[in-house]
C-alpha cells in the first residue's frame, strides 16, 4: 500500500474517531423509560409499522389547560397559530380547549383552509402575502362573507398597501388590513410613530379599505442578554404604535385587534401589555426549539416513532473496519448501529436514551449506541421533532395516543400548509 493510501486513511481514522467522540462517557441506559415503553406497547397493538407522527392526547389537553388557566385573569384573547397544529382535529381540539375562534394563518393554502372548515371565524395573516396570492384568494371567493373583506390582512409597507388596495379596487372588493409594527425583531413591520401615521392616512384614502389593528412579534426577546429590559421595550414600542392608531382612528379600542407574542413569549404579557390577545401554537405540542423557561409548565405532546429495521453489533465503519474495536472501546456509544427508516423532518432521538445520530453514514437513517441500549428489529425509536410547523405534514395521518392506546388516527392539511 503506498504512503500516500496509509496517509489518507490514517485521515479518515482520524476524522472518524474525532467524529465519533473518542472518550465520550457511556451514555447507554437500557430500554425505553415506563413512558415510552407504555407508548411503545400501545404502537405494537395498534400495528403501526412505519415512522409515525404521534400525538399524546393526554399531554396536549393539559397543556391546553396551562393556557386557558393563564390567560383566564389577564382578559387577553388566544389566537391560535395554525401553521403550528397541522392537521384539523389537531386545530379544532386546541380551538375547542381554550375557546377561541381566533386564528393565524401563513399562507394562502391554509386561509383556503380555514375558509372551508371556519368561514365565520377571525383570521389575521402572520405575514404580508405576496400580492398574486392576495388577488388569487380574492378571484376564488368573491366579495362574499369569506372573501377579501374577512380575512385581516397583514401590510407592512406603504408598497403592499397600495398594492392590496389596488386589488380591492379592481375587484370591488372591501379589505381589512392590519399594520405589522416592529416591536424591537428588526424583521420588517413599520419601525416607527410616523411611519405607523402615514400608513394610516394612505388606508383613509382609501374607500375599501378598514385598518383593523396592530400585529408585533417579540420572538427576539428571550434570546437577548437582558430579557426583562427588552420586554419592557417592546411593550413601550407597542404601546406607542397603538396611542397612534386610536389617536387616528377614534373609537372604542376594544374593536381593534393588537395582536403580540408567540409561544416563548405570551406569558410575558400577562402581567399588563399594550396588547389585547396573544398569538400561541407550537407551545400546545412543545417541539425540541420551545423548550423555553416560559414553557416550562407545558409538556412535550409530538413524538416521531420509527420502527428499528437492523440492529449492527459491532457496528463497522466503511473502509476503517479494522479500527472498528478500538473506536468502541475509545468511545462505548459507537457500539451499536441501529438502522431506522430515516429522514422525517428535523428530530432529535429521546428514547431509548443513549442515541445519537452516526456522522460518518450519509442521510439521518443510522445512529449509533452503546451495547447498554437495549433494542432488536420491530422495536421502536422515538424521537422529539425541532419544530412542528412542516413536520407534521410529512407523515399524512398522525397517531393520537390517550395514555392507554391508539385511539384515533388524524388526517394532515394539504403539503402546502
Amino acid at each position: 500500500m503506498s504512503l500516500k493510501r496509509i496517509s489518507r486513511r490514517a485521515r479518515f481514522l482520524a476524522r472518524g474517531m474525532l467524529a465519533l467522540g473518542v472518550g465520550a462517557r457511556d451514555r447507554g441506559d437500557g430500554g425505553h423509560d415506563p413512558y415510552f415503553a407504555a407508548l411503545s406497547a400501545a404502537l405494537k397493538r395498534a400495528g403501526v409499522a412505519e415512522p409515525t407522527l404521534v400525538i399524546d392526547r393526554r399531554r396536549l389537553e393539559a397543556n391546553i389547560t396551562v393556557v386557558r388557566e393563564a390567560l383566564a385573569p389577564t382578559g387577553l384573547d388566544l389566537r391560535v397559530v395554525t401553521k403550528s397544529l397541522q392537521a384539523p382535529a389537531l386545530l379544532d381540539a386546541v380551538l375547542a380547549g381554550c375557546a377561541t375562534d381566533r386564528l393565524m394563518v401563513f399562507n394562502g393554502v391554509m386561509l383556503d383552509e380555514m375558509v372551508r372548515v371556519h368561514p365565520t371565524f377571525d383570521v389575521l395573516l402572520g405575514r404580508p402575502l405576496p400580492a398574486v396570492q392576495v388577488e388569487a384568494f380574492v378571484r376564488r371567493h368573491g366579495a362574499g362573507p369569506a372573501a377579501a373583506a374577512h380575512p385581516q390582512w397583514l401590510v407592512d409597507t406603504p408598497a403592499r398597501l397600495a398594492q392590496y388596495a389596488a386589488i380591492a379596487r379592481a375587484h370591488a372588493a372591501p379589505m381589512r388590513l392590519s399594520l405589522e409594527i416592529d416591536v424591537g425583531l428588526h424583521r420588517g413591520g413599520l419601525p416607527d410613530a410616523a411611519a405607523i401615521a402615514e400608513m394610516i392616512d394612505l388606508a383613509l384614502a382609501e374607500p375599501l379599505i378598514t385598518v383593523t389593528g396592530l400585529m408585533g412579534y417579540d420572538a427576539h426577546v428571550p434570546g437577548v442578554a437582558r430579557p426583562q429590559i427588552e420586554m419592557a421595550r417592546v411593550k413601550a414600542r407597542y404601546a406607542a404604535a397603538r396611542a397612534v392608531l386610536i389617536a387616528k382612528l377614534g373609537g372604542d379600542p376594544a374593536r381593534y385587534t393588537f395582536n403580540a407574542a408567540g409561544s416563548p413569549t405570551w406569558r410575558l404579557h400577562l402581567d399588563g401589555t399594550p396588547a389585547n390577545e396573544v398569538s400561541i401554537g407550537s407551545a400546545f405540542v412543545k417541539p425540541m426549539n420551545f423548550d423555553y423557561g416560559t414553557l416550562r409548565a407545558f409538556s412535550p405532546a409530538a413524538f416521531i416513532v420509527q420502527p428499528v429495521l437492523k440492529v449492527m453489533d459491532q457496528a463497522l465503519v466503511p473502509d476503517i473496519e479494522r479500527f472498528s474495536g478500538l473506536i468502541s472501546r475509545l468511545n462505548p456509544n459507537s457500539r451499536r448501529g441501529v438502522f431506522v427508516y430515516g429522514g422525517y423532518g428535523d428530530a432529535e432521538p429521546v428514547s431509548p436514551p443513549g442515541l445519537a445520530f452516526s456522522p460518518l453514514y450519509g442521510g439521518r437513517s443510522m445512529l449509533m449506541a452503546s451495547d447498554k441500549v437495549d433494542l432488536c428489529p420491530d422495536d421502536y425509536v422515538f424521537f422529539r421533532p425541532r419544530e412542528s410547523e412542516g413536520v407534521f405534514l410529512q407523515f399524512g395521518e398522525i397517531a393520537v395516543y390517550d395514555g392507554d392506546e391508539i385511539v384515533a388516527r388524524w388526517p394532515a392539511f394539504p403539503v402546502a400548509a
